[in-house]
């Protein structure tokens, strides 16, 4: 985990440097706002709140409130934000408390330093599940955040929290939590959101996405053939594609590179001959044969890339790409029964 503090006094300078040798597994940097080497704390935070894991400050949470304040987002973006007290007695989440790990992070430190975790998240401090938690530990994106609301408070109310979901479900079903078949739910786990914006939709990555493009072809071509493909899905989700999927002499295919990071997935190229070893019925064509050893491109490597999942959506073409999905097998998994 990468954990900036920053303190406010020596005492505290001395606690970061402590939690420094405590937690030897993470990357902590300790930084001064008093003393010779002072820093501005504001301009420390502008600095690390968009590339570090967790904050900490050694200090009064006011002045941690301030300081990021004008940075705050969103609960599936912000690094977990924490405060110390110098004397290390008191450790308080502030931000990012599930998702972001806060509340994780300030029970090592507490434990580390022999201090108390200020919790402060309903969820936890009434023993309820915490969807957002497991979710995140599923992988499971979350569509919209203001969601988790509306499923917690249902818990916290002693009322039971619907939950439906499109992918098989292994484990002990939390209290509270209700599987059910259709409409009416508050959470679906789904690869195509849509609906009662008051529900929490949960989306698996599942859907790998097969591909094929002539050479240098521009980066819209590419975007708009899977626009145009998720939506012949019945409107699969972005954030449900887990990787794409191609022919080894497409691997530095700039477009592609570019597709593959703006959706943070693994662009993987396989070779004409491993293609050709996966078994199905696909859309074979001549030309494409004779030009790269396999008669089709995006079919087979969608296949193949799903660990020999179900070819959900055939060869789609246009523009000068070719694009095709398969579905992988997902479970999603609660704890198991003791």
């Amino acid at each position: 985990m990468n954990i900036a503090a920053i303190a406010f006094t020596q005492a505290g300078l001395a606690l970061g440097r402590r939690i420094q040798r405590l937690l030897p597994e993470d990357a902590v940097t300790v930084a001064a706002a008093t003393g010779p080497d002072k820093v501005s704390f504001r301009r420390w935070t502008e600095e690390h709140f968009p590339v570090s894991d967790a904050l900490v400050y050694i200090g009064a949470a006011g002045i941690a409130v301030r300081a990021v304040a004008p940075l705050v987002r969103s609960k599936t973006s912000d690094p977990a934000v924490l405060v110390l007290d110098d004397r290390g007695r008191f450790c308080i989440p502030l931000l990012s408390g599930h998702l972001g790990g806060a509340n994780a992070l300030a029970r090592r430190l507490a434990a580390a330093l022999d201090a108390v975790p200020v919790i402060t998240t309903a969820t936890d401090n009434h023993g309820v599940f915490a969807v957002d938690t497991w979710a995140q530990s599923q992988g499971l994106a979350i569509v919209n955040p203001e969601g988790i609301k509306g499923f917690s408070a249902r818990l916290l109310a002693g009322q039971p929290a619907r939950l439906h979901s499109d992918f098989p479900i292994t484990g002990r079903i939390p209290e509270g939590v209700v599987l059910v078949g259709g409409k009416p739910f508050d959470a679906s786990i789904t690869a195509r959101p849509r609906g009662a914006r008051d529900v929490l939709y949960l989306v698996p990555k599942a859907a790998c996405v097969g591909v094929g493009c002539r050479k240098d072809v521009a980066p819209e071509a590419v975007e708009q053939a899977l626009d145009m493909l998720l939506a012949k899905g019945g409107g699969i989700d972005r954030r449900a594609v887990c990787g794409l999927y191609t022919l080894d002499r497409k691997a530095a295919e700039p477009a592609l590179l570019a597709l593959a990071e703006k959706l943070g997935v693994p662009l993987t190229a396989y070779t004409a001959a491993e293609l050709n070893a996966v078994r199905g019925q696909f859309t074979a064509s001549a030309f494409v044969q004779k030009t790269t050893g396999t008669d089709n491109v995006c079919e087979r490597s969608a296949v193949l890339g799903s660990g020999g999942g179900r070819l959900y959506l055939k060869k789609n073409a246009g523009n000068g790409v070719t694009m095709a999905m398969a579905l992988r097998d997902v479970t999603i998994r609660f704890e198991e029964e003791p």
